[in-house]
């Protein structure tokens, strides 16, 4: 039986759609939490890892509040070098794409630039047409999603940009045909946003200023079905694509 193993590195960035779409197709799932102490997944055949996203970054790598992401970059190399299924969400695409020698730096914008956060609900466009393309299958060429980070990837030359926001280029990415990386959100739950919202409040403000998380709230009201339905859809051709016998294993 095929298991999704996921990473996660702190109470409110867990596994959401990921964990229905793995429960629906009768997976297992198992979660690690590096940060509680728990040992890093050894992926085996059938199974697919998650790397998933959380407030630290590439620049904490050798910081000792964080020793494990090392470890999982350590990991990440190894799966890519065995050409094993991964998926990296936000820091988990990030640390990704570290792994495969591209680079993480702050998302700036203006000039001269100046560091940024896209934080809340923004379009991804893609840069394939989505019937031309297995992850996207059934999307529009451009899908509301939500966004939650302030750093951006510089992807190697052998990785595919798949889908791009106005702020953050490298928003959809594959780094061969086994590694996918999403910058943007596709897992979140309506419970998990809330959280969030409650949670990082701080950080939310300082990217988009007072009152920002009702304007989130609000544009939650709007986008937010949709973007669990496109995202849901997103994830089951993630999980077709990466399980045994899938087009990505190929």
């Amino acid at each position: 039986m095929p298991c999704l193993l996921a990473i996660q590195h702190l109470d409110r960035e867990g596994p959401g759609l990921f964990a229905e779409a793995a429960a629906a197709r009768g997976w297992q799932l198992r979660v690690s939490r590096p940060d509680r102490g728990d040992p890093l997944p050894d992926p085996g055949v059938g199974d697919v890892l998650l790397v998933l996203g959380g407030p630290m970054g590439v620049a904490q790598i050798g910081d000792p509040a964080y020793p494990w992401l090392a470890a999982e970059v350590d990991l990440l190399r190894h799966v890519l070098e065995r050409r094993h299924p991964v998926v990296g969400l936000c820091l988990g695409a990030q640390l990704l794409v570290h792994a495969a020698g591209g680079l993480v730096e702050p998302l700036c914008a203006g000039e001269p630039p100046v560091p940024i956060r896209e934080v809340g609900w923004g379009a991804v466009s893609f840069t394939v047409a989505p019937e031309q393309e297995p992850l996207l299958r059934g999307l529009d060429p451009s899908e509301v999603m939500l966004h939650w980070h302030g750093d951006r990837v510089r992807l190697p030359a052998s990785a595919q940009l798949l889908g791009s926001t106005l702020l953050c280029p490298e928003q959809v990415f594959r780094l061969g045909p086994r590694a996918y990386g999403l910058q943007c959100h596709v897992e979140v739950l309506p419970g998990d946003l809330e959280r969030w919202l409650l949670e990082d409040a701080d950080y939310v403000e300082a990217a988009l200023g007072p009152g920002a998380a009702q304007r989130i709230r609000h544009d939650a009201s709007l986008w937010g079905e949709r973007s669990r339905r496109q995202g849901r859809l997103l994830i089951d051709n993630l999980l077709d694509l990466l399980a045994p016998g899938g087009e990505g294993q190929r």
